[in-house]
């Protein structure tokens, strides 16, 4: 095939329907594993701010709407559904107070073992049968695409 018959990979379209498929499966396994007292699913976004305040105790809401790359409003959203689930906790700074704080709370505690176990088995089954050199590829590249269209 000449180089003009070639037509590109359509990357675009595939990191988009990945994404699409890989939230679909989180929010699909949120629902088998619900919040303890709540009965409510963790999304794929409530999962990424488990994570995140998990390993930053105390961290600012502003905080949390940058590391998951949320709007303000969808942020507010997102956090009140999770105060109402008793899986997180705000407060406000006691040095500032116009800073609101967030906490997890035993539920949202117990809630990030199953999301820690959910995302373990989905990274084995996304890198099932590639190489360390093609998944070191992979990363690379969706970290270029992350901080190129910043």
């Amino acid at each position: 095939m000449t180089a003009a018959r070639r037509r590109p990979p359509r990357l675009v379209f595939l990191v988009t329907a990945a994404e699409r498929q890989i939230r679909r499966w989180i929010a699909g396994r949120g629902s088998a594993q619900t919040a303890a007292s709540s009965g409510q699913a963790i999304s794929a976004p409530a999962a990424g701010v488990l994570l995140h305040v998990a390993n930053h105790p105390g961290a600012t809401v502003g905080e949390v709407t940058a590391a998951l790359q949320a709007s303000p409003a969808g942020a507010s959203g997102l956090l009140a559904r999770m105060e109402r689930a008793d899986l997180v906790r705000r407060r406000t700074d006691p040095d500032d107070r116009r800073t609101v704080r967030l906490d997890l709370t035993p539920t949202g505690t117990a809630a990030l073992d199953g999301v820690r176990a959910g995302l373990a088995e989905l990274n084995d089954r996304l890198t099932d049968g590639f190489t360390a050199d093609e998944l070191a590829t992979v990363a690379r590249w969706l970290e270029h695409v992350t901080h190129t269209l910043r």
